[in-house]
């Protein structure tokens, strides 16, 4: 009790306050950001000026051209071309849902039930990268050629006169066709679908698989409740990575279509090089684009998902 009620020591001057010492380190994570900004700068943001002033320009190659922003370009190019839009939209969309359906088991394998041959698998995943994108194209050539094992067995299957009267293969023949086309984009893009449901399917939490199981739902409620809510972050990032650079390839539908099923990247990449009509070519690649982002756009605010991959 003493030592309680004892009066407290007189308290010494109050000592100045010290400021603390700034920061040596705060521009740096600026410095850091400044090669990547410079980079999307200079390959990027001034390329886009630059094919955004040759849109509205006018002339020809030998007179040259000059910035007299003429955008009926972009009205004359889309009332042309438009089949080739179309056609890119429907290659696109065909080829993510396949990719959808083909990816979506496979990365649910690798996250729940691949165990040891998790890594295994993942490589295999991932080798089609391993070689260029052309030879694996060109791979399906020799793939769908007439007279193969797949044409066989997609003829004793029947599947060619249904593909026949869908207009996606021309009788026996699948080369040249829009099915060929789809099946490329369909290869050439399955690891962008793949590698970012796996990575949402590995984020779930296994207990609440158990909770489901313990509240008495069947196998396919728990997916439709559980695991494919929670999965679409992954399912919205990978049909992103797979559709945009679908709808604007042209190394598909050059090696494995026909001049019937040319997509809008073959009409650009024809106008760029072979017509050498800049202003065209210019126009299209601006259309695509903002067609893509307005789709992008709508497609995420439709998913009810923020959380992306």
């Amino acid at each position: 009790m003493a030592t309680l009620t004892e009066a407290p020591p007189p308290l010494s001057p109050t000592a100045p306050v010290e400021k603390p010492p700034r920061k040596r380190g705060r521009w740096t994570p600026y410095w850091l950001l400044l090669p990547g900004l410079l980079w999307l700068l200079v390959f990027f943001a001034l390329p886009m000026i630059y094919q955004a002033s040759t849109s509205v320009q006018t002339g020809s190659l030998e007179e040259g051209y000059k910035v007299t922003w003429h955008l009926a370009t972009y009205w004359d190019a889309l009332s042309e071309y438009w089949p080739q839009f179309l056609r890119s939209v429907l290659y696109a969309a065909a080829a993510t849902i396949l990719c959808l359906v083909l990816g979506y088991p496979l990365a649910y394998l690798i996250a729940f039930r691949a165990g040891r041959w998790r890594n295994l698998i993942m490589i295999l995943v991932i080798a089609p990268f391993f070689t260029s994108f052309l030879i694996r194209t060109l791979a399906w050539k020799t793939i769908l050629a007439d007279g193969g094992p797949v044409v066989g067995a997609l003829n004793t299957l029947h599947v060619l006169d249904v593909t026949s009267w869908l207009g996606w293969t021309a009788g026996d023949r699948v080369l040249a066709t829009p099915l060929a086309v789809v099946c490329g984009l369909t290869y050439n893009f399955l690891p962008f679908m793949i590698l970012p449901l796996y990575t949402s399917l590995e984020r779930i939490d296994g207990r609440l698989h158990e909770a489901a199981g313990d509240l008495y739902a069947r196998p396919v409620t728990t997916f439709r409740k559980v695991t494919f809510p929670l999965s679409m972050p992954g399912v919205v990032s990978g049909t992103l990575l797979t559709f945009i650079p679908a709808a604007g390839d042209y190394v598909n539908a050059e090696l494995l279509g026909s001049t019937d099923t040319r997509m809008i990247g073959n009409v650009i990449q024809t106008q760029f090089l072979r017509v050498l009509d800049y202003p065209t070519a210019a126009a299209l690649s601006f259309i695509l684009m903002a067609a893509i982002l307005f789709m992008v756009t709508l497609y995420i605010r439709r998913s009810g998902t923020e959380d992306l991959v």
